[in-house]
């Protein structure tokens, strides 16, 4: 069954209140366009994964409201799964089968007509290049081919909405960027929306046309990966210390020379140039010794990052 929607993915005020009281997800709100490739970025226990759980319909919402392509995932959760596919960290597919075998099995489980499996098929071998592969165990398989095939089977019933959840983890580099292309072919299929959540940003910032970056359970900055790093400005100062990064970035707050979005990690002081050119804060940092190197730089999705999800302590300073 198919319903008109605008948006599709929609969120609205959805929580999720864990047993004692633990808050996993506080009240977020974002939408995704069809054929767009939103990001959810954030730390371990932020909330990512409750918040994928909860749109996949595996996570019951304490509050508020989702909704896949018009079909609300809590009153309407079979509907929500059919036009949804979702790839886990973890292996799905069944390795003592040929890569064809499990993608028909996948197929006729979401509902593909039996008449129209064979050329799906074909479609998707040609698509994700499996053609050498196809009629092989999966047992024979590199981790960056099964990798393919997992996602070919994820879309092989032709999704509105796809959740990518790490696609890329503990792929070795040249597979990752192979894999990289793969899933950036994938946004111009059939305006399917997908959710991809990832720790590597260059791959949140070259797929993504939106970024959300969530922290402690609620989501700290959304836009597109140009508008999140211009929120540090076009300049900013890097610089490892040898002494304490905290006292030195306190002191740069009270003399005005560092705003709130300036920050520590570990030794590196990161100053973003918004109340002084870049040159007088490094001369300040280093007029109070201790500094082993000081660079200036454009500022970058790592930046951002890092300024939205580190220690309060250091944020509220």
């Amino acid at each position: 069954m198919q319903r008109t929607y605008d948006h599709a993915i929609e969120v609205d005020g959805l929580a999720k209140v864990y047993a004692g009281g633990v808050e996993a997800v506080r009240g977020i709100d974002f939408e995704v366009a069809p054929g767009e490739v939103f990001s959810l970025l954030g730390p371990n226990g932020a909330g990512k994964s409750t918040t994928i759980g909860m749109l996949t319909s595996t996570v019951r919402p304490t509050s508020g409201t989702a909704r896949l392509a018009g079909f609300d995932v809590r009153r309407e959760p079979l509907a929500a799964r059919r036009i949804s596919s979702v790839l886990f960290q973890d292996p799905a597919v069944d390795r003592p089968l040929s890569g064809r075998r499990n993608l028909e099995i996948h197929a006729s489980l979401w509902g593909v007509e039996p008449r129209l499996i064979d050329a799906r098929i074909a479609e998707i071998v040609e698509t994700f290049d499996l053609g050498g592969l196809a009629d092989r165990s999966v047992g024979t398989y590199s981790g960056g081919e099964r990798r393919r095939l997992e996602i070919a089977r994820a879309v092989v019933s032709s999704p509105r909405v796809l959740f990518l959840d790490e696609p890329t983890v503990g792929l070795d580099p040249r597979i990752r960027v192979e894999l990289l292309d793969v899933i950036g072919r994938l946004r111009e299929r059939d305006e399917m929306a997908i959710l991809l959540t990832t720790h590597y940003l260059d791959e949140a910032a070259r797929l993504s046309d939106r970024i959300a970056i969530m922290r402690d359970g609620e989501i700290a900055a959304t836009g597109t990966p140009a508008d999140l790093t211009a929120t540090l400005g076009d300049e900013l100062v890097e610089a490892r210390l040898g002494g304490n990064p905290a006292a030195t970035l306190g002191w740069l707050r009270t003399n005005g020379l560092a705003d709130r979005d300036a920050f520590t990690v570990g030794s590196t002081l990161i100053v973003p140039a918004r109340t002084a050119p870049a040159s007088e804060i490094a001369t300040s940092i280093g007029s109070l010794g201790s500094v082993l190197s000081a660079v200036t730089r454009r500022p970058t999705l790592d930046d951002v990052y890092l300024s939205l999800t580190g220690d309060r302590d250091d944020l509220a300073a």
